[in-house]
């Protein structure tokens, strides 16, 4: 029943955004080259349906890659300022910083030092605007542990590697599933912001492009659903992962 509700909601809710999306469109008398209606959108997936498939293809695997790169470098980041407080001091700022410059801006930067490395790119950009979220939240998972858990320890004669095994890893494992639920979908804006600034030819971004070029709105609309949709499908499954990792820390009020 609890896993019939799971999905009932979220299906009924995606209905009746769309049953107010089609609405609109009919009341405000809009045409589909000003603002396109849902059922606008199947035609169009029809359409390019290859296209959907190859360039959806590559925007998941780059935005896959990118993610799990940010993934390994945001947990050892955090670890390392999690454990100490002067490399805390130190970063902090600086990613801070880094976190507040546009990315739209970094990518002819980025375009520019790597002229013609498309994939490299695109992996670098998806990682560069999802690493922090999971930095932030595990340093901040760390620096919390209970110091009291880790000198018992330590008069035990556990190795720092035990007591991060043993105590701190299970602790930071909720914050860390909370900001992999956020990275997921700021892996898919850095990758489709490097595909349609600086267009490539492929992915989601360059359909979009394309669309836009042409003055084809049911497909630029047909593209931001699906975009929507792979980053639906990769959350999910962060939950799925989180259920089996961490879900003791899962609650469950009324």
């Amino acid at each position: 029943m609890d896993t019939l509700r799971k999905i009932a909601i979220p299906l009924i809710a995606t209905v009746l955004l769309l049953a107010g999306w089609e609405f609109l469109v009919w009341v405000k008398g809009w045409p589909n080259y000003v603002m396109a209606s849902p059922s606008d959108l199947p035609p169009a997936f029809w359409k390019y349906r290859e296209l959907f498939l190859t360039q959806g293809w590559q925007t998941l695997w780059r935005t896959v890659v990118g993610l799990v790169l940010a993934v390994i470098f945001g947990t050892l980041l955090g670890m390392v300022m999690g454990f100490s407080r002067t490399m805390r001091d130190a970063l902090y700022p600086l990613l801070v910083g880094f976190n507040a410059i546009p990315k739209a801006t970094v990518v002819p930067v980025v375009a520019l030092i790597f002229v013609g490395q498309h994939d490299f790119n695109t992996i670098l950009m998806a990682f560069m605007i999802s690493f922090f979220p999971i930095a932030v939240s595990v340093a901040i998972g760390l620096s919390t542990l209970e110091p009291e858990y880790r000198d018992i320890l330590r008069s035990l004669g556990a190795s720092k590697f035990t007591i991060f095994r043993k105590i701190a890893l299970p602790k930071t494992l909720p914050e860390f599933f909370g900001a992999l639920k956020v990275a997921v979908t700021l892996a898919f804006i850095g990758t489709n912001l490097m595909e349609i600034v600086e267009p490539h030819g492929r992915g989601l971004g360059a359909l979009f492009d394309s669309g836009k070029i042409n003055a084809d709105y049911p497909l630029m609309f047909a593209v931001l659903l699906a975009l929507a949709f792979l980053g639906i499908v990769l959350y999910y499954i962060v939950v799925a992962l989180e259920k089996v990792f961490a879900g003791w820390a899962e609650r469950n009020p009324g």
